[in-house]
Formats: structure tokens, C-alpha cells, sequence
């Protein structure tokens, strides 16, 4: 591990990860990789990382010259500030992962970095029904923030690729139209949802589960297989309440669960038989908010 004051102009190997905090100093030593044709690939993190992040990592990795992952637990995109401060940090952790995986650079702004201005004041994305809907609804303003820290991070970073996880299968078609709306040149991936034994998504979020909590959240993995078993054409209500009863019997709280058509995340209440669905599940484990979501038609 370097860090980018003592190391910016050092070659990377495979046994190095060079640390930047300075956006000025990761923009200098990427735009001269730009310059020599290497491509790079980005996979932005609010840490607390897991082998779902290091899977994201790995695709970079394949694919791209260099991988640039970032840490920043970004304070406009929770909408309850109790979340953000429970959010867990896990920096030595997380540094030793990314070291392990082969990361070549480890990008850590501060506060002051992103927001140089302030959180107060910010512009506003046109997201659309996109940011009123599932998270949105529950989550108000949750969206503007992502797109806030994203539309900076990618323009300090200005990757040729972005990996991002299925799991936050919403934020990724927001970052999405983000990226069009703005015209930044970069291709997103939306990477597989990488889980547990049990089936739970693997997330930040699961290391404030204790065990009788993390064995009870394993059934919204069981509920999203059964609804993709017993999709059929027709209305769709009497396999959503299955769905609801399915999680409330293990003492679930649930926000939403609902089946989407999977490219607008329209909520769908009779299904024609051929148009791709996508169910999605947003409930509480104890006081922990876990989001899943599958792939059911198509």
C-alpha cells in the first residue's frame, strides 16, 4: 500500500494499491494513464465492504487497465440521519480486502472534497416517476443524493467503465439516467447479486444483524424464489399477498414488496405473459432495512 502523495508516479504492479485523498492528485496520475490508452474502471463504495464489492473489484479487474474503488459514506442520500450514523466503518478492514483482491487504487475524499460548497443549496436531477416510486417513496430525496456524490465521484474519476451491484437494482437505473442526462461518456455494468448460505444479498447493512435477526431476513430470498416460481399471465395481487404473508409470518416489517416490469419499474398488477418482471422486496430485520430484489419473467 502507497500513499498518492509519495506514489503517484510509481507503476502499479500487482502487489501495489496506491491510496489517494486528493482529488487533484488521483485526476493527475489517471489522466496520465488516459494518455498512455490504459482504461479504466470504477466501482464507488460506501465501505463496510463485503465479497459482493470485492466481486465488482474482480470484473474491473478483468476488464480494465486499472481499478479505482472509493469510500465515501455520502451524508445527503439518508434521508433518516440516525442511518447515517450507524452506518458501519470498517476502514482497515476494507483496506486489506481491496490490498487482497489486487485493487491498484483506493480513492478516500472528504466531505469538503465532494461538497466543497455545502450540502445546502444542491442542483436537482430530473429523475422522473424513477425517484417517487419503491425507494423513493420510502426513502424521500435518497435518490437525489446518490446522483449528487455519483455525478461528482464519476467526474473525478472519469473511469471508462462503472461496476455496480443488482442488489440496488433501482439506484443502478438511476445512476443510469444520470449518466444519460448528463452525457458522461462511461459504460455502467450491472453486476450479479452476490449471497449468502442462506440466500440473504449480501449488503453493509448485514453486519448490524445478530444471528436469530440474519437467520429471519434469509426468508425474503425464499419469498422472491417463490414468486418467480408462481409467476403466471393474469393479475399478479393474489402472488404479491403470498409474497407480504411470507415475510410477515418471520415478524418482518415490510415497506414494500412488489413485482415491477424490470425496464421502468412500473408496478405491474396483471401481467401479459411476456413482458420482463422484476419483484422487489424492501423490509426490516429487527431495526436493520435490507433490499433485495430477482428477475421472475424474461
Amino acid at each position: 500500500m502507497e500513499l498518492g502523495t509519495v506514489a503517484k508516479s510509481r507503476p502499479l504492479n500487482e502487489n501495489t494499491m496506491i491510496i489517494f485523498k486528493l482529488p487533484s492528485q488521483l485526476a493527475t496520475y489517471l489522466d496520465n494513464a488516459r494518455s498512455k490508452g490504459q482504461t479504466i474502471g470504477f466501482v464507488p463504495t460506501m465501505g463496510a465492504l463485503h465479497l459482493g464489492h470485492i466481486s465488482l473489484v474482480e470484473a474491473s479487474l478483468q476488464n480494465t487497465s486499472i481499478t479505482v474503488c472509493s469510500i465515501f459514506i455520502n451524508p445527503t442520500q439518508f434521508n433518516d440521519p440516525g442511518d447515517f450514523q450507524k452506518y458501519p466503518v470498517t476502514l482497515e478492514k476494507d483496506i486489506e480486502l481491496l490490498e487482497s483482491a489486487g485493487t491498484h487504487i483506493l480513492f478516500l475524499p472528504s466531505v469538503a472534497d465532494i461538497y466543497p460548497n455545502g450540502t445546502g443549496n444542491l442542483p436537482h436531477y430530473d429523475l422522473g416517476e424513477l425517484e417517487n416510486i419503491l425507494e423513493g417513496k420510502y426513502r424521500p430525496d435518497h435518490f437525489q443524493g446518490v446522483c449528487q456524490v455519483m455525478h461528482r465521484l464519476l467526474g473525478m474519476v472519469n473511469a471508462h467503465h462503472l461496476y455496480m451491484g443488482r442488489k440496488d437494482y433501482q439506484q443502478c437505473m438511476v445512476v443510469a439516467k444520470l449518466i444519460r442526462i448528463t452525457g458522461m461518456d462511461i459504460l455502467l455494468h450491472t453486476c450479479a447479486t452476490l449471497r449468502e448460505a442462506r440466500g440473504l444479498a449480501m449488503s453493509s447493512r448485514n453486519m448490524r444483524l445478530n444471528d436469530e435477526q440474519r437467520e429471519k431476513a434469509a426468508i425474503i430470498y425464499e419469498t422472491l424464489t417463490r414468486i418467480k416460481k408462481d409467476i403466471k399471465a393474469g393479475s399478479v395481487t393474489g402472488i404479491r399477498e403470498n409474497a407480504l404473508e411470507m415475510l410477515e409470518k418471520e415478524q418482518l416489517r415490510v415497506d414494500y414488496v412488489e413485482i415491477s416490469d424490470s425496464a421502468t419499474l412500473e408496478i405491474i398488477h396483471h401481467w401479459d405473459g411476456s413482458r420482463p418482471l422484476t419483484a422487489l422486496i424492501a423490509a426490516f430485520s429487527g431495526e436493520v432495512r435490507l433490499i433485495d430484489n430477482m428477475e421472475v419473467s424474461g
